[in-house]
């Protein structure tokens, strides 16, 4: 059954503040509001350091150990835990058994609780293997005083956070040492929201912790995720559009105007491909709603820059460009040259981020660590879709081990390193995707098209748009052949070597046409679908 309230009178529209709990980790600003309290006549009591803190600043401070007759216990763990500091947040002010019970015992009502938590989240991203850290940075008295303060809103406010100091010390200020229903309810809400997202932290990492193959999905999916960027706009300018997470953990701008939605969306894909070539030769890929528009692999920075741009001229006016190496000054100048909307890089060589700043409308991003993830998650209609991530390829000496050649005839040592790059690209093009490249360049990519030939002519294409022959080159298939016709059309083009999953009932008939070809093609078992 449920509990029924005791009284229904309406709230005080303004409750005053007469007594606060002070027990923060994060004493930022903390100096400033207590004396801001103190100077309204507002009693403070306090905990261990935050008290420490609180006296060496000359302010009076009643030790919580004072209300409940207790010292702390246990090297801290337990020092707000009572009925002494519970009863005097949760009395209802307006229920006279309530306040009947606390005089009773000698208890006195909590009006404003001031609390930050351990930093759990730091503890676990500075050594995730340290059980031991991570258990000793889960706050238990923290979390109860907010969600006590929070549940008794009506007549007592929680702040959780150092940014709303200064607007809850105008407000007492404003009303003589006392706070508004709104605030007290705004504040209750961003209280829930916090210790749910510090539950949420606490919850995954234990998940992750025991996790097993066998089950890599989580029964109940939890996310908690601060708002980082309120956007300008979505997809289109009606749209209204925001950023959750945690970008800076991957990467942070350097230059230029807030980045939009779709920046977001390119710079996530852009992030994905380069991924695949982490530990690969000086590696750029140039992007254009989120599809790559040209790729390639070289002895040098600048020439893997002019390949990837030379697989086509037009798509990339406006494009991301993202490398895997340092940004050397002599990049920079080749990539100047048209505009760029978006440069990723890990680094930038000295002078070539003051260079590229010149141009005000630029964002340069630069990659702070690789991407990871557990889990990648969509919104469709009633839910998420949510799956493991497709992750990076491992090195092409530990494919080869699993990937399978079909035909009579086995690739040569270079068809094998542009088997491997094509296949690396086509992964991050959306299907139906295919990738024809040579000398770990791109000559063509045929993206998200309802058929996989018309996928394989439009590729074959642009390539021959931008001047280029296909004698020689490699085609990748981020899905099987479901017939010859599309082997036969790379084939007729100049293609010596395929690579593709496999698994199609008519992949005898596509090997034969292979083989009949002198063609080589390998089956790597795994598709690549990017929907």
């Amino acid at each position: 059954m449920l509990h029924q309230p005791r009284t229904h009178e309406a709230p005080p529209e303004v409750q005053p503040v007469r007594r606060a709990l002070l027990s923060v980790f994060d004493k930022t600003g903390l100096v400033t509001f207590a004396q801001q309290l103190a100077k309204l006549g507002i009693e403070l009591i306090s905990t261990g350091g935050t008290a420490r803190t609180l006296r060496a600043a000359g302010l009076a401070v009643r030790d919580v150990s004072e209300l409940t007759s207790f010292p702390e216990m246990l090297d801290g763990r337990v020092k707000t835990l009572h009925p002494a500091i519970h009863g005097g947040l949760l009395a209802r002010r307006n229920v006279p058994e309530d306040l009947a019970q606390l005089t009773q015992q000698g208890f006195v009502p909590i009006d404003l609780v001031v609390v930050n938590l351990y930093p759990f989240e730091a503890a676990i991203q500075q050594d995730p293997e340290n059980e031991a850290l991570a258990i000793e940075n889960i706050d238990i008295g923290g979390p109860a005083l907010i969600r006590a303060a929070a549940k008794n809103f009506f007549f007592t406010a929680v702040v959780t956070d150092p940014a709303d100091y200064e607007a809850v010390a105008n407000e007492l200020v404003q009303h003589q040492g006392a706070l508004t229903l709104k605030t007290r309810r705004q504040l209750a809400q961003k209280a829930f929201a916090h210790t749910a997202a510090y539950d949420q932290a606490i919850a995954t990492y234990f998940a992750q912790r025991t996790f097993v193959a066998s089950e890599p999905l989580p029964k109940q999916l939890l996310l908690a995720l601060p708002r980082k960027l309120c956007l300008r706009y979505g997809e289109n300018p009606h749209q209204q559009a925001a950023f959750y997470g945690h970008p800076e953990r991957f990467f942070r701008q350097l230059h230029g105007k807030s980045l939009s939605y779709n920046n977001l969306l390119d710079l996530n894909a852009a992030l994905r491909l380069i991924e695949e070539f982490r530990e690969a030769d000086p590696t750029c890929a140039i992007l254009k709603h989120t599809n790559p528009c040209g790729v390639a692999t070289a002895a040098t920075l600048v020439a893997a820059y002019q390949r990837a741009l030379a697989t086509d001229r037009r798509s990339p006016f406006g494009g991301i460009v993202v490398v895997n190496r340092p940004l050397d000054r002599e990049t920079a100048e080749a990539i100047d040259q048209l505009f760029t909307e978006v440069i990723i890089a890990p680094d930038f060589d000295e002078g070539v981020l003051a260079f590229l700043q010149q141009k005000a409308n630029r964002r340069i991003i630069q990659q702070l660590r690789p991407v990871s993830e557990t889990l990648q998650m969509r919104t469709v209609v009633g839910g998420l879709l949510v799956q493991t991530p497709d992750s990076a390829l491992p090195p092409l000496s530990v494919l080869r081990s699993s990937w399978r050649v079909v035909t009579r005839r086995a690739p040569t040592e270079a068809e094998w390193r542009d088997l491997d790059f094509a296949w690396r690209v086509v992964k991050h093009v959306k299907s139906n995707a295919i990738v024809y490249a040579r000398d770990r360049a791109t000559l063509g990519i045929g993206a998200g098209q309802m058929s996989r030939v018309d996928a394989a002519e439009l590729a074959v294409r642009k390539g021959l748009q931008e001047g280029h022959h296909f004698t020689g080159s490699v085609v990748a298939s981020d899905a099987f052949f479901p017939f010859a016709d599309g082997l036969l059309a790379a084939v007729a083009h100049g293609a010596r070597a395929v690579i593709q999953p496999g698994g199609s009932i008519r992949d005898e008939e596509v090997i034969q046409a292979a083989d009949a070809h002198d063609v080589a093609m390998v089956f790597t078992g795994t598709r690549h679908f990017a929907h």
